[in-house]
C-alpha cells in the first residue's frame, strides 16, 4: 500500500504514513495500489488500474458505530447516528417514530413502530462497523 499524501510505500503501522505523518488514505495525491500521481478527477489509477477510493468522509467510524448501537445505549433509535453524519431528514424520521413508539406503547401500534425503529437502527449498527455507512454527501465513514 501507498500513501496518498506523499506517494511513499507504507511499512508497518499502516493507519500513520511514517514518512509524512499523515493518514496514507486522507489525500487524493498518489495511488493506493502503485504510488503513481493522480489526478483530482481520476476515478481509476492508469498505471496499475485499481480504482481510487476518493469517497472517503471525515467522520469517525468510531463515534458512528457507538452513535448507531440499538442495544444498551437507545441512542440508534433516537437517530442520534444519523444526525452525526448530517442525514437530518432520517434522524428526525427515527426520532419522531421512536417518541410516537414509546408514547403510544401501552396502545398496539407503538410496539410494532419500536421493533421497526430498533431493526432500523440495528441495520444501520451493522453498516457502521462494517464501513457501508455513508455520510449526508454519500462519502464512505471508513476512518476509525
Amino acid at each position: 500500500m501507498f500513501c496518498r499524501n506523499c506517494g511513499k510505500e507504507i511499512t508497518g503501522r499502516q493507519d500513520i504514513c511514517m514518512n509524512c505523518g499523515s493518514k496514507p488514505m486522507a489525500a487524493t495525491s498518489f495511488c493506493h495500489g502503485c504510488g503513481a500521481p493522480t489526478t483530482p478527477l481520476a476515478e481509476i489509477c492508469v498505471k496499475c488500474g485499481v480504482k481510487l477510493a476518493r469517497d472517503i468522509s471525515p467522520k469517525s467510524r468510531v463515534a458512528t458505530t457507538l452513535f448507531a448501537l440499538p442495544f444498551c445505549m437507545p441512542l440508534g433509535m433516537f437517530g442520534a447516528h444519523r444526525f452525526y453524519l448530517g442525514k437530518i431528514r432520517t434522524a428526525v424520521a427515527m426520532l419522531l417514530l421512536t417518541i410516537v413508539g414509546f408514547a403510544t406503547c401501552w396502545f398496539v401500534v407503538g410496539i410494532p413502530l419500536l421493533i421497526g425503529v430498533w431493526i432500523w437502527a440495528l441495520v444501520d449498527f451493522i453498516y457502521a462497523v462494517s464501513g457501508n455507512m455513508k455520510d449526508k454527501e454519500g462519502r464512505l465513514i471508513k476512518n476509525w
